[in-house]
């Protein structure tokens, strides 16, 4: 029996999943937990595993196209179901032989056991577009093809033949028509001469310098000789990202807590865990570990914001924003309240590594309930963040640098750090938050309490 593959849903906002590239061929085998394609999101590229073993079959998206989440992409069918798909098909020998006449009695379409029709992914969106059933469909090999359905609508229709939608994967599709591109004017590289955004993209440049030899209102009175900016292609991961931040400052009260803490305890715990045996502990992850200890104390800042009311989140699992080339992702590292500072390190790790090589799975970017953005290795001394949504805050770090404060009505030269805790003004007002910061700064300046 063939088991549907379907675009999963890899976060709670999610409508919409690019297919990037199919790791198995159809026709292929696929066993269990083995990587079968690959999804871009608004966050990261995951690879999907499959569900059943078997052998994948009836491929109807190709990579390159956005996909409603849920709708099914493909399908895994059994060997035997595979086997008797195959012996449907003429031998080799018979497909190199000159073409025979056509017989005068209609050929059923090739069928697999599960009942779907076999047909090639062009022949079903044409039959879509024209509201054509494929089952009343006569195919001239062993599934329909475009000639196939082209014939059925030429055999049929009363009609003035039908214009022939161009072929094209729905974000080319889209941003054709926001720029005002033809498809049917555009070189195609996808399967069944689809255009795929990369056919879109290589035309946007190519017609860069024509529009910079076009006249503008401007020339000649302000800077004739002033160069037409460079457009740079971004990917739909960062497209999707700027649009949810942009409705997330405009849909969240967003407001903003600093507070300056003495690192110079928390400096010397990392120096004598970095002393031991194991992973490479840095203040990433000494964070990771006493804001998780806040977090327990005040849930509050552990929460989320719905329509019922406010969502109190059981576990506390803080992720850490990780920049990559192609988007910001926030990787999570879960139940970071229950775990040591080394499984904290060695959880950290493997997570950056994966996130910046895009082979995160979906299970490392769900569940976050808590955000830290670190710039302090990058000279920052302060900034603020937009909270990650459905998340009530996220903390901001700066560097570690040295300043003069006072000790005991006395300057001194200290390690300070900068800490900016940005929040959900819905979730939590300004003393709740106030309160976890002071929290936060305590268990910084003496981290005893959370040694293991």
């Amino acid at each position: 029996m063939a088991t549907d593959v379907v675009m999963p849903a890899l976060g709670m906002s999610q409508e919409t999943g690019k297919l990037t590239r199919w790791l198995v061929a159809e026709g292929q085998p696929v066993r269990k937990g083995e990587p079968l394609f690959e999804v871009e999101t608004d966050k990261v590229t995951v690879e999907i595993e499959a569900h059943v073993s078997g052998v994948l079959a009836h491929v109807v998206v190709e990579a390159g196209a956005d996909v409603p989440v849920g709708q099914p992409i493909a399908a895994i069918v059994s060997e035997a179901e595979a086997a008797n798909a195959d012996r449907t098909s003429p031998p080799a020998a018979t497909q190199q032989a000159p073409e025979r006449a056509p017989s005068s009695a209609p050929q059923p379409a090739a069928t697999a056991d599960s009942g779907r029709i076999s047909a090639t992914p062009l022949a079903k969106r044409i039959a879509v577009t024209n509201g054509v059933q494929l089952a009343a469909i006569t195919p001239r090999g062993d599934r329909i093809s475009k000639v196939d359905v082209l014939s059925h609508l030429e055999t049929h229709s009363q009609a003035a033949p039908p214009t022939l939608l161009q072929p094209a994967s729905p974000l080319a599709r889209r941003v054709a028509a926001e720029q005002g591109l033809d498809l049917h004017t555009l070189e195609s590289s996808g399967p069944d001469g689809a255009v795929l955004i990369q056919d879109v993209r290589l035309a946007l440049q190519a017609a860069q310098p024509a529009i910079a030899e076009a006249p503008t209102p401007e020339a000649g009175l302000v800077n004739p000789s002033r160069p037409t900016p460079t457009i740079l292609p971004i990917s739909a991961a960062w497209r999707v990202m700027a649009e949810r931040l942009t409705k997330n400052w405009n849909d969240t009260p967003h407001f903003y807590l600093t507070r300056e803490v003495n690192t110079r305890r928390l400096s010397a715990w990392r120096t004598h865990l970095i002393g031991d045996q194991g992973p490479r502990v840095t203040y990433t992850d000494l964070l990771v570990k006493l804001v998780a200890m806040a977090l327990r104390a005040h849930p509050r800042l552990n929460a989320s914001w719905t329509s019922a009311g406010i969502a109190l989140n059981d576990a506390v699992n803080v992720g850490i924003a990780v920049a990559t080339d192609d988007s910001l992702i926030v990787p999570v590292l879960q139940q970071a309240d229950t775990l040591g500072i080394r499984a904290l390190a060695t959880q950290r790790i493997e997570l950056v590594e994966r996130a910046q090589a895009g082979r995160l799975r979906p299970a490392d970017i769900q569940g976050g309930t808590f955000t830290i953005s670190n710039l302090g290795m990058y000279g920052v001394d302060a900034f603020q963040a937009l909270v990650n949504p459905p998340q009530a805050a996220i903390l901001a770090v700066g560097r570690i640098a040295d300043r003069v404060v006072p000790i005991n009505g006395q300057p001194a030269v200290e390690p300070m750090l900068i800490l900016t805790l940005s929040c959900d003004h819905r979730v939590a007002d300004g003393a709740r938050a106030a309160r976890f910061l002071d929290t936060l700064a305590k268990l910084i300046e003496e981290p005893l309490g959370a040694l293991d």
